[in-house]
């Protein structure tokens, strides 16, 4: 049988979600804490990938398991042995041909920028010392997603098919005491969103333009898109699913 596990997770203390051989992550944690409480080897597929810092208030993982599982038993346990970095917030028997991260046909980010210090964005927060165009910074945002093809905006040397995404949902919103940026799209390039956010934050502070957004993605190079914004301010907040697999 197949099943989805939801779950959540502070990224600070891991070197993101996929297992490496020499450094701690969220996928390894978890995976030991499945195998442990059901006494078989247990490997979890992940909806997709978050670099080292990188945080995710949803996130899913598929796996399989021969017996039936007791929901709410086995994520009382689970929680009570995962430490508090990571949550597991539900786990739901799918479509044995459900595959958490081939399956996903949305995929949304948050984030957080402050333009003041706040002692409690330390580790959560992108600083940001000088004053923001938020309303340029919108309109550069629309002209980003008028586009698909976002090889600029992808990490060097990345192993991709294509680097074509659709991009449905982008904006920034005042929220209380930061300023928040959401990105919604049926697929992200490694570090994309990070670069999108250096380079709208470059046309918010006035050191780059409008036209140069647009010469920026034509390029198709990396090294013209802005810097790379620092991991602990991205979230993964949403992904979604086709109606077929209910959780």
């Amino acid at each position: 049988m197949r099943y989805f596990v939801a779950f959540s997770y502070f990224g600070e203390p891991y070197h993101g979600w996929q297992k490496q051989p020499n450094a701690i992550t969220v996928q390894e944690v978890l995976e030991t804490a499945f195998s442990t409480l059901l006494r078989e080897t247990i490997v979890l597929m992940g909806a997709g990938r978050t670099d080292a810092g990188v945080h995710a208030k949803q996130m899913y993982a598929h796996f399989n398991f021969e017996q039936s599982v007791v929901v709410d038993d086995l994520v009382y346990k689970l929680n009570a042995f995962l430490p508090e970095a990571i949550a597991v917030h539900g786990i739901y028997k799918v479509p044995q041909d459900a595959h958490a991260r081939f399956n996903a046909s949305a995929r949304t980010y948050e984030y957080w920028v402050t333009t003041a210090k706040n002692p409690f964005y330390t580790t959560t927060a992108y600083y940001v010392k000088y004053p923001l165009d938020v309303a340029l910074m919108n309109k550069a945002a629309e002209i980003i997603a008028s586009y698909t093809d976002f090889e600029c905006f992808s990490k060097s040397n990345t192993d991709v098919n294509t680097y074509l995404c659709t991009i449905t949902k982008v904006e920034w919103e005042v929220k209380e005491d930061r300023l928040v940026f959401t990105i919604t799209a049926n697929r992200f390039l490694r570090n994309m969103v990070r670069a999108i956010v250096g380079t709208l934050l470059d046309v918010g502070t006035g050191r780059s333009t409008l036209e140069n957004v647009m010469k920026i993605i034509e390029s198709k190079n990396r090294s013209e898109a802005g810097k790379s914004v620092p991991a602990k301010g991205l979230y993964l907040t949403k992904i979604a699913y086709p109606s077929h697999i209910k959780l």
